[in-house]
């Protein structure tokens, strides 16, 4: 039976006063040490306290009572359901501008209460795991290009590259001859045939191939930049070709003759080849049929067309574009950790050129990485993306083993380095490395997270104490973010943010859409740095999944004072290394999608500096309605919107009528829309053979206006994107 409900925007009166918060939580433990390199801050609280703000009353819903004033305790008996802040348009562009950092901004404006300020909210979170970077967002498609995926020992592991030819014919080895002082560890061919003599070679040659990550795509009419080192005691005569999987279809080859005298010495060969087909399983080929050893190291295969020309898979990262995402937090989680310190993400080991960059052995999700997507790439990304970089550091702890905070000094300064080589002049000395790298310009690090789900560990926060004095000393602008939750009680230690992650069924999640509406306003603002559902609601991408975290993003965002930033986790996933299931992106050589979960992200990508209006929802069966409504200026051509999100996590069809309060004659229905996700099986999925078989669509809506009866299916997420007039309107109070 379909449920008859209301959503109402109602304005309120003017407030006679407010208050800023420090973000960071204040406790006497938490304070550094008075010793050289350490900074002594005072952080003792004020008593100054506000008067209470005269509108609110007990209708007024107690988070935003205590958005708006923070020294009100909640009252429990209070209903949410009540009146609101009006959905008016914010004309005073200087307020915008000048609060533009704050999570809760109130606005006035003739007289009135007008809406408050969401700040940054969205997204991304880059998680190594699932090749997401190996294999996936990075463009390189030689796997294990170094012959070093076994180690620095020799004999190595050469996996995936393979022989062409019979042992009769060709033998390979690895030794430790290369030039690379930090890779060591080259491939050695020995031929035994030859164009003519006792043993011919075939007519193809004989050598070696390397398939990349499960096929190497090469398409018709694209150029491709390839790079080895090669060393001989003789003359060299190399055959380079992109291949089908078989070897029968040259998509592109070239060849290279060289006397004794020009390779006798480690020698680096370029070529760029341009594919005369299409091919979504190739393989890069080297061979020969010349009689002789030849040594290889460092092979290179990238496409030139890559996002914005630094070597980011396009396809892929242009996805992630779409979502607007405003930072980018990075290397991952476990990734970060390691099993064992020994193989935790070391950020001096992945700077420089991609030839000495050593790689490790991510031994969380079991595979290698050559470290091409470094630590400047990702600060490259984040800057591509115009989103800003968050850093997140080991601190000394692995799953297994952790540093003694005695002895955590060095992991300490390694960090310090690693901020100045962001962020220090291109004359200092880490400034220097990655001005050498073509970034003379600094980049704009601001947040540094301090571990990764390592709360719990020994010695975290003797640890964090001593990278948050030592960060705080000589960057106090850097927003530190700790491990611990801050949710439900304050935190023991000095902050700026604390992380939330959350992997849970659909109805928990979607339940805790009010988790942070009782949430603590002062203190340090919170992170939801990975949230998803996972088990047997996700599958590999349900609707029912992201219908659950659409709900969730909407508590969020109604909490966007205190709920700073928020993003999912995992972003991508190779569908050839499923690690983790579900993810937002799936992939393989050639192809790509996004799952429900990846679509929903784009119903909250203009959340990020919109003006929010806290709506309630009038019904019988209201537990299973969530709604939120923003106003936000597009890009293009700065025409403003009010939208009206509503998921419907109920079995029933819902009759809604939406009443918006103090925008008489301002909605214009031409350029409004109205946009649904939902499918006829919760279940449903995307996949490579039906991409599209959930994602939104798209419909005008002919009958837009400050009143509405709309009609919102089951198991759905629904936007009204509202056009708004140009001229400015005010309050009908």
């Amino acid at each position: 039976m379909p449920i008859v409900a209301s959503i109402r925007l109602i304005p309120s009166r003017r407030p006679r006063s407010g208050r800023s918060e420090d973000g960071a939580s204040r406790h006497p433990s938490s304070s550094c040490p008075n010793d050289p390199g350490m900074i002594s801050t005072d952080i003792s609280s004020s008593n100054h306290r506000p008067h209470p703000l005269p509108y609110l009353n007990r209708r007024t819903p107690p988070s935003i009572a205590r958005a708006l004033d923070p020294t009100i305790t909640p009252n429990p008996l209070i209903s949410s359901s009540i009146d609101f802040f009006p959905a008016f348009l914010i004309r005073n562009r200087s307020w915008v501008k000048r609060y533009r950092t704050l999570c809760l901004v109130s606005f006035l404006r003739n007289g009135f209460q007008l809406a408050a300020k969401i700040c940054k909210l969205l997204f991304s979170h880059f998680k190594e795991i699932n090749h997401a970077g190996a294999g996936g967002l990075w463009a390189e498609l030689v796997s294990n290009r170094g012959f070093e995926a076994g180690g620095p020992n020799t004999p190595s592991n050469i996996n995936p590259w393979s022989i062409i030819g019979n042992e009769s014919f060709i033998s390979v080895s690895t030794d430790r001859t290369s030039c690379f002082e930090r890779n060591k560890v080259a491939l050695r061919m020995e031929v035994f045939c030859d164009s003519k003599g006792s043993i011919v070679c075939p007519p193809n040659g004989v050598g070696i191939y390397n398939p990349g990550y499960w096929g190497m795509n090469i398409e018709q009419g694209k150029t491709y930049k390839v790079i080895l080192h090669v060393r001989s005691s003789e003359s060299v005569n190399i055959s380079v070709s992109l291949t089908s999987s078989d070897g029968l279809q040259k998509l592109a080859s070239t060849n290279r003759i060289a006397a004794a005298s020009d390779v006798s010495n480690w020698t680096k060969m370029e070529f760029l080849l341009q594919s005369e087909g299409t091919n979504s399983n190739s393989r890069l080929q080297l061979t020969t049929n010349k009689k002789g050893v030849i040594w290889f190291d460092q092979v290179s295969v990238m496409p030139l067309d890559t996002y914005k020309g630094h070597g980011f898979r396009k396809e892929l990262a242009s996805m992630l574009e779409d979502l607007k995402p405003r930072y980018m937090r990075f290397p991952g989680g476990c990734f970060v950790e390691g099993e064992w310190l020994r193989n935790a993400f070391r950020w001096r080991a992945t700077i420089g050129s991609w030839e000495e960059r050593p790689g490790h052995f991510g031994d969380v999700w079991m595979y290698w990485t050559d470290d091409g997507l470094g630590y400047f790439e990702f600060l490259q990304l984040a800057e591509d993306l115009g989103a800003f970089p968050i850093w997140v550091i080991n601190n000394g702890i692995s799953h297994n083993d952790e540093v003694d905070t005695t002895d955590i000094s060095p992991f300490v300064q390694e960090i310090l380095n690693g901020i100045e080589f962001a962020r220090g002049s291109p004359n200092s000395t880490w400034g220097s490395a990655r001005a050498a790298m073509g970034h003379p310009e600094p980049f704009q690090l601001n947040y540094v997270a301090i571990g990764n789900e390592d709360c719990g560990k020994k010695f975290y926060q003797g640890n964090y104490l001593k990278f948050y004095c030592a960060i705080k000393a000589t960057y106090p602008d850097i927003n530190i973010i700790s491990n611990c939750d801050g949710s439900s009680r304050q935190l023991d230690h000095r902050a700026d943010l604390y992380d939330f992650h959350i992997y849970t069924s659909a109805r928990n999640l979607f339940s805790m859409n009010t988790q942070f509406d009782h949430t603590s306003r002062t203190g340090p603002k919170v992170f939801v740095s990975e949230y998803a559902v996972t088990g047997s609601d996700a599958g590999t991408g349900s609707l029912l999944a992201a219908l659950a975290e659409a709900g969730f993003l909407i508590g969020l965002e109604r909490n966007s004072d205190v709920v700073q930033m928020a993003s999912y986790a995992p972003l991508f996933v190779n569908a050839n290394d499923r690690r983790w299931n579900p993810d937002a992106i799936v992939f393989n050589s050639w192809q790509q999608y996004g799952t429900p979960s990846y679509w929903v992200q784009h119903f909250f990508k203009e959340s990020s500096g919109a003006t929010l209006h806290p709506t309630t929802i009038q019904a019988n069966a209201s537990n299973s309605l969530v709604a939120s409504a923003i106003t936000w200026q597009s890009s293009v051509d700065n025409s403003e919107y009010l939208k009206i999100k509503i998921v419907n996590f109920g079995n029933d069809i819902v009759n809604l009528k939406i009443s918006v309060a103090g925008l008489q004659n301002a909605v214009n229905s031409v350029g409004s829309t109205k946009t649904v996700l939902t499918s006829s099986n919760l279940m449903d999925e995307n996949s490579f053979e039906e991409p599209n078989k959930v994602m939104p669509v798209q419909t005008s809506l002919p009958n837009a206006g400050a009143q509405m009866d709309v009609v919102i299916s089951p198991y759905s997420v629904t936007s009204f994107d509202l056009s708004l007039a140009q001229e400015e309107y005010r309050s009908a109070i």
